[in-house]
């Protein structure tokens, strides 16, 4: 399980160092609060268990002098919610997923871990006219964070999405989760020989001929809590 309060955040290879190449989308004049900071204090605030920008600017108020300067303040005040939110949405989301999910991975343990991947429709991010974005993320079961993430587009679907998705992460040892939409022997056969991972997929009526052999087969419970007969 990843340990937040062990991160690194000072030196090389921290939290810090990283956010430093992050491009600041706001024009220079009238900045109160450097962009290392906001998003120092939102990936801090997330990795502790915070959804949303109120929740990320609440946490950010019991923060101390000392801690607002580690993290890059100028000032003896945090951003205000409103500034969050307004850096958080002007950012290259897709960029910064790049910069921070291989880091977060250099301090998890993913050989035995649960990786989840999972689609979802972002119903009220986006403009009017406009489909809504679907992102297929993929995510540290047990500590509930992602760490990769990308955009479907209206002329494809997850299925061969999914190798891009979890194409940079080092996976040999995982287990990868996914729902039966993604019960493609081509899907399995990535994650066995290119991945190195094991995988668990539901079986349902997108694959009539394979639900039949399990139930033909008496296998519903095999794998993984069954005992096989040899």
């Amino acid at each position: 399980m990843l340990d937040v309060n062990r991160l690194p955040l000072d030196g090389e290879g921290g939290l810090i160092e990283l956010l430093r190449t992050v491009v600041d989308p706001r024009k220079p004049r009238g900045v109160r609060h450097p962009v290392l900071t906001v998003l120092a204090i939102a990936v801090c605030a997330a990795l502790s268990g915070a959804r949303g920008f109120n929740a990320i600017a609440e946490g950010a108020k019991d923060l101390s002098r000392e801690t607002l300067r580690c993290l890059g303040s100028r000032r003896w005040t945090p951003p205000s919610e409103p500034t969050i939110r307004r850096v958080l949405q002007k950012l290259d989301a897709d960029a910064l997923d790049a910069k921070l999910g291989p880091w977060l991975l250099q301090h998890c343990q993913l050989d035995g871990a649960a990786v989840s991947v999972d689609g979802k429709t972002l119903r009220r991010a986006h403009d009017a006219g406009a489909k809504p974005p679907h992102l297929l993320s993929a995510i540290l079961h047990q500590e509930g964070i992602v760490i990769a993430q990308r955009e479907v587009g209206e002329k494809t679907n997850e299925i061969p999405e999914l190798p891009r998705l979890l194409q940079s992460l080092p996976l040999e040892g995982a287990g990868v989760i996914a729902d039966a939409l993604h019960t493609q022997e081509s899907t399995a056969r990535y994650l066995v020989k290119e991945k190195k991972a094991d995988y668990l997929f539901t079986v349902k009526d997108n694959q009539p001929t394979l639900k039949q052999d399990i139930a033909d087969l008496h296998l519903e419970a095999f794998p993984p809590s069954a005992h096989h007969p040899r």
